[in-house]
């Protein structure tokens, strides 16, 4: 018949089942979402640098800096306000020697700035630190060398003892060894246990990949690492391998475990959420925020869109705390709906 359109469908191929009847409303979408973000699950990295009287901007971080010891008090303040769950505090010292000195130092900086934001918010957000020597050690690597110049991984984890009985008697509500070295949780929970901190929690940073994604951090802690953690850090290929990390640090005592770097080991932080018997964080690195910022500045990409789909990707993908250097900002949107 002339006119007829020879490609429309039959009323006998007309669909019966449509999804997309429930894609049809922004209201229909909330209410069939299978994944939900909440700002008490996300977890907010900061760092504080000894010596400084004002905020040191990041070149490769835009938005984030290295904090004075009152403007991470009063980072924390809004990160309450925002509903953020967690913060992971980082301490940048002023001098590095070879044994990390000021990591165990209890007036070291990240000693210090936990009592600050503990006298500051108490028990209104979870105070978490960094269990690890390379921000203080003059070499860069996250342990003490033998002298080879390789880490030693068994002196480190005496280094790491002492660290987390340090920081605990400052107040800290969770320790997060992440140097990657066996048996470091075991040795934590043992120390924490042996001074009276049983209450104080362990995050296991289980899955820790020799990623290139790290770079900004390294400018962020004041890195002066020569060469690579390869020797220490799970390799990017590995994948059983992390689910064998996860299995001995539960047994060693970690509460939680970590898969690091997030988006690019959406494999990894699955099979991991999968396998493990307790919660299961996952690290949003500086890479992956400096790319998406980056590529936002250039108008390359919706920034707030952006952000929001890749937090859910972690989320979906299993995560069930997020660290993330968009929390305060991305918990204010969530509230806002």
């Amino acid at each position: 018949m002339a006119g007829e359109n020879k490609w429309a469908i039959r009323p006998e191929e007309t669909p019966v089942i449509r999804p997309r009847r429930l894609r049809s409303t922004a209201a229909m979408r909330r209410l069939v979402a299978e994944t939900r973000l909440h700002p008490a699950e996300l977890i907010l990295p900061v760092f504080v640098r000894e010596g400084i009287s004002e905020p040191v901007p990041l070149a490769a971080m835009p938005g984030v800096v290295q904090h004075t010891r009152d403007t991470l008090k009063a980072a924390a303040v809004e990160a309450v306000e925002a509903g953020v769950g967690g913060l992971m505090i980082y301490g940048v010292p002023e001098v590095q020697d070879a044994a990390g000195s000021e990591g165990t130092n209890p007036d070291g900086i990240l000693q210090q700035a936990i009592r600050d934001v503990i006298a500051e918010v108490g028990d209104e957000i979870v105070v978490m630190s960094d269990l690890c020597l390379d921000e203080y050690t003059d070499h860069g690597h996250c342990g003490v060398l033998a002298e080879d110049g390789s880490v030693d991984n068994d002196a480190t984890l005496a280094r790491y003892a002492e660290m987390a009985v340090v920081q605990a008697d400052a107040g800290v509500h969770v320790v997060a060894p992440s140097g990657m070295m066996d048996g470091q949780v075991r040795v934590a929970r043992r120390a924490l246990d042996e001074h009276g901190h049983t209450d104080v929690a362990i995050l296991a940073y289980t899955a820790k990949y020799a990623s290139a994604f790290y770079g900004p951090f390294r400018e962020a802690v004041g890195s002066s690492l020569k060469g690579d953690r390869k020797a220490y850090q799970q390799d990017p290929g590995n994948a059983r391998e992390a689910l064998r990390e996860l299995e001995l640090d539960v047994a060693e005592g970690a509460d939680l475990v970590m898969v690091k770097p997030g988006m690019v080991y959406l494999d990894i932080l699955s099979a991991v959420a999968e396998a493990s018997p307790v919660p299961v964080s996952a690290y949003q690195v500086s890479g992956e925020y400096a790319m998406i910022e980056a590529a936002a500045a250039n108008g390359w990409i919706d920034r707030d869109r952006a952000i929001m789909e890749a937090l859910t990707a972690l989320r979906r993908a299993g995560a069930e705390q997020i660290l993330t250097y968009w929390a305060v900002e991305a918990a204010r949107n969530l509230r806002q709906g």
